[in-house]
């Protein structure tokens, strides 16, 4: 079983996977995650997509698609993935139903994570508030959320339709309890 999980900065996206990943025994193959470990390692890539993350941009499609299709490769994305925080535009989903289609594999679900903005920057707030310092993400900030919200709906709030339109897409309510939002999502992968 193959998922995306869409909604903007804070959906509560990373937790769900986590959930998924435990239940379903398969492997969230989070961008973010991906990329800070490229950052961490300070490669070229990583430094490249330090300064971009920092910014509040996106890194490249290329760079991000071909992280993904090595990452698919793996042994332990034979069961599934899900794929938290890509696509993130229209020419990524695109590219990554083209990778996809070559190695045989596709897109089972897309569950969009519906959220109140003003709940997000309450969200971010507690994050900070509740992280040390030494342990906060350098993208863990208002204005780094203020610029990721702008960004996702100009560029990542058009792949709704995208996968709305190939009978994909499946919404729940994020601002729901962590419990309900599972519920709601076992429903979906269940169907």
């Amino acid at each position: 079983m193959n998922l995306i999980l869409l909604g903007p900065p804070g959906a509560g996206k990373g937790t769900q996977a986590k959930r998924l990943e435990e239940k379903f025994k398969i492997i969230q193959l989070s961008t973010g995650d991906m990329l800070r470990a490229a950052i961490a390692s300070g490669s070229d890539v990583g430094l490249k997509a330090k300064s971009i993350i920092d910014s509040g941009g996106l890194v490249s499609d290329d760079i991000m698609v071909q992280m993904i299709s090595e990452r698919v490769d793996q042994d332990d994305c034979k069961n599934g993935f899900i794929l938290d925080g890509f696509p993130r535009t229209v020419a990524q989903a695109e590219a990554l139903d083209v990778m996809l289609a070559e190695k045989g594999l596709k897109i089972d679900h897309v569950i969009e994570l519906k959220v109140d903005e003003s709940i997000l920057f309450d969200r971010i707030r507690t994050r900070i508030a509740e992280t040390p310092e030494a342990e906060r993400r350098s993208d863990d900030t208002e204005e780094t959320l203020r610029t990721r919200l702008q960004v996702f709906k100009e560029q990542t709030a058009p792949i709704i339709p995208y996968y709305a339109d190939r009978g994909a897409l499946k919404s729940v309510d994020g601002m729901a309890s962590i419990t309900e939002v599972s519920g709601q999502i076992d429903a979906i992968v269940a169907a």
